[in-house]
C-alpha cells in the first residue's frame, strides 16, 4: 500500500485479504456516497444479469516465508494503546503473519473468452502458488497464470471447461466521457458478487502508480477485493479494470480507479503469445519542461520531455541523443510531457525504427533511433550515464547529476557535480 496525498489519504490496491475485514467495511458502509442519482428509471437489472455471469471471484493462497519488517505486529486488547486507538477511532493494526503461515487472498476477475481466458489484477496473482476460479454460478476452477505485467498490473489467467464460459468484451475507453454511467462489479470484503453504480469522475488520472497507465477515475464504490473486477458502460462492455483506491480507511469513499480497456486489450494480447510485455526503450533519462526550462533552451514553449541523461549503449546514445536535448515528438506525434514520452517509446516494438524531434541549441532536429527492448528493473539500476563515463574516461572527471533539492538550493536548472578530478588529465590541466 503507497502513501497518496496527505495522512489521511492513502491509495490503496483493491484486493482483499480476510483480516482486513472489520473497520475497512464499516468506514465503507459509512462513507460510501449513494449512487441513487445515477439511476436510469428502468434500472440496471437486466445489465446486470447479462454480464454478471461472466465475472468470477479469485481466491489465491501463498505460503508466508519471512516475517514483514518494519510493520506493525498487532495490538494487545486492553492495551493503552488499543484504548488510544479505540477513542479516535483509529483501526489497530492486524498481526502479522508468521514464516509457514499461509495466506489466502481475493480479487475479481471477468472472462474474456469463452475458452477460458481471464482478465485480473497483478497484485491479485503476484506470488500465488495456488488460484482458483469461482464462478458466479458457484462452479470452481483451479487456473494456471498465462503472464502479467507488473508495470500496468494486468494478469491473464486460464481455467479449463467442458462447456463455453460465459463472457464480457472489451470496449473502448477512448469513447468513455466524464460524467458516463458505470457499474463496478466484483467481491468486496469476499461477499460474492455485488454491484454498484456510479458515474466516471475524471479521465487520465496519474496516481503514481507508474508511468504505462492513465487511470479512469469513478465514484462507484470499488472496495478491497474489487481488484481485477470489470468496470462497465451502460452497453454492458467493459471500458475498465478496477485496481485502487484512494481511501483513509480501506474502504470507499467514492475515489476508485480503474485500468483503460484498450490498454488492456493491448497488454492482455502480449499476455496471450508470449506470457509478458516487451516495451520499446530509448535508454535516457528525462523530467518534465517547465516556462522557465523553454526560456533556459531557448525553446518555443514548454511541451515535451528535457533529457537529463544518456545511458551508455543504448539507443539514445547510438542515434546521438544528448543531455539537455528536448524531445518534442515521436514519428510525428507531438509529445506534451514525460509521461507522454514514455508511454509513447513503450508502446513501439523493439527494433522499429523511430522518428524524434529534438529541440537542441535553439533549433529543430530531427534524429532516427532503432529502439530496444526495456531492461528488467535491476539492470536499470546498474545502468551507467554516458556523460559519466566519457567524462571520466576522456577529461579525466567524475560527475554525478545533481539532485532535485541541490537545483533548489542552488537556484540552477541544470548541472552536474564535479566528484573527482584525475591527476595529470585535460580537466587538472585546465
Amino acid at each position: 500500500m503507497a502513501q497518496q496525498g496527505s495522512a489521511r489519504a492513502f491509495l490503496h490496491a483493491a484486493a482483499w485479504h480476510p483480516a482486513a475485514l472489520g473497520a475497512a467495511l464499516a468506514a465503507s458502509l459509512a462513507l460510501s456516497p449513494a449512487a441513487d442519482a445515477n439511476l436510469p428509471p428502468e434500472g440496471f437489472a437486466d445489465l446486470v444479469a447479462k454480464v454478471s455471469p461472466a465475472v468470477v471471484t479469485v481466491v489465491v493462497s501463498k505460503e508466508v516465508s519471512a516475517t514483514p519488517s518494519g510493520l506493525p505486529g498487532g495490538v494487545e486488547p486492553g492495551s493503552p494503546l488499543d484504548e488510544f486507538l479505540r477513542r479516535f477511532g483509529i483501526p489497530s493494526p492486524e498481526p502479522q503473519p508468521q514464516p509457514g503461515q499461509r495466506l489466502r487472498g481475493l480479487g475479481s476477475g471477468f472472462v474474456i473468452e469463452q475458452d477460458g481466458y481471464i482478465v485480473t489484477n497483478n497484485h491479485v496473482v503476484e506470488g500465488a502458488e495456488t488460484v482458483q476460479v469461482r464462478m458466479a454460478d458457484e462452479r470452481e476452477f483451479e487456473a494456471k497464470v498465462i503472464g502479467a505485467d507488473p508495470p500496468t498490473d494486468i494478469a491473464l489467467i486460464k481455467i479449463q471447461s467442458d462447456q463455453p464460459l460465459p463472457m464480457v468484451a472489451l470496449g473502448d475507453s477512448d469513447s468513455v466521457r466524464v460524467g458516463d454511467t458505470v457499474l463496478a462489479v466484483g467481491n468486496p470484503f469476499g461477499l460474492g458478487g455485488t454491484v454498484t453504480a456510479g458515474i466516471v469522475s475524471a479521465l487520465g488520472r496519474d496516481i503514481q502508480a507508474g508511468p504505462y497507465v492513465d487511470f479512469i477515475q469513478t465514484d462507484a464504490a470499488i472496495n478491497q477485493g474489487n481488484s481485477g473486477g470489470p468496470l462497465f458502460n451502460a452497453h454492458g462492455e467493459v471500458v475498465g479494470v478496477n485496481s485502487a483506491i484512494l481511501s483513509p480507511s480501506g474502504g470507499s469513499v467514492g475515489v476508485g480507479f480503474a485500468i483503460p480497456a484498450n490498454l488492456v486489450k493491448t497488454i492482455v494480447g502480449q499476455l496471450k503469445t508470449k506470457g509478458g510485455v516487451d516495451r520499446g526503450w530509448l535508454g535516457v533519462g528525462i523530467q518534465p519542461m517547465t516556462e522557465t526550462l523553454a526560456e533556459a533552451f531557448d525553446a518555443p514553449d514548454a511541451e515535451g520531455a528535457l533529457v537529463t541523461r544518456v545511458y551508455d549503449d543504448t539507443p539514445a546514445a547510438e542515434a546521438g541523443l544528448r543531455k539537455g536535448d528536448i524531445i518534442t515528438a515521436v514519428n510525428g506525434q507531438a509529445i506534451g510531457d514525460t509521461r507522454g514520452l514514455s508511454e509513447t517509446i513503450a508502446a513501439l516494438d523493439p527494433g522499429q525504427e523511430a522518428a524524434l524531434s529534438v529541440w537542441r541549441d535553439g533549433k529543430p532536429l530531427e534524429l532516427a533511433v532503432e529502439l530496444a527492448t526495456r531492461p528488467e528493473r535491476e539492470e536499470l539500476a546498474g545502468a551507467r550515464p554516458l556523460l559519466e563515463r566519457r567524462s571520466r574516461d576522456d577529461f579525466g572527471l567524475g560527475l554525478q547529476d545533481l539532485s532535485r533539492a541541490d537545483l533548489r538550493a542552488l537556484g540552477v536548472y541544470g548541472g552536474v557535480r564535479v566528484t573527482r578530478v584525475q591527476p595529470g588529465s585535460p580537466a587538472a590541466a585546465a
